[in-house]
């Protein structure tokens, strides 16, 4: 790998502002299940991308950020259902949607660069 650390990876350091963006998003959001589940998703992409690197094994890692790109996928899932219960608006819904998107795009081009 060329990167001298996860840190240096563009894809982690995004999933690191999308961290940010959902819980400001979401910090005042009282139901306590969502919230959590969001944050906790949200966290599992950046992690998983810099525990996975530092496996030093390109299957390893590849491993771990598929489990990311699935936290994606949880996250967008779980975007809906703040939309759908009127804890975002259409606008914040479509910023955060566009935001993953980009992320898994990205994972999976990192994913197909390791194969």
């Amino acid at each position: 790998m060329q990167n001298k650390s996860f840190e240096d990876l563009l894809v982690w350091s995004k999933s690191r502002d999308f961290v940010k963006v959902i819980y400001i998003t979401f910090q005042d959001n009282r139901n306590y299940y969502f919230k959590d589940q969001i944050l906790r998703a949200t966290l599992s992409i950046m992690n998983n991308i810099a525990e996975g690197y530092e496996r030093d094994s390109d299957k390893d890692f590849r491993r771990f950020l598929y489990m990311a790109k699935g936290s994606v996928a949880e996250v967008r899932s779980m975007l809906y259902v703040a939309s759908d219960l009127t804890f975002v608006s259409r606008g914040e819904f479509d910023r955060l949607y566009k935001q993953s998107l980009e992320i898994s795009k990205m994972l999976g081009g990192f994913i197909k660069k390791l194969n």
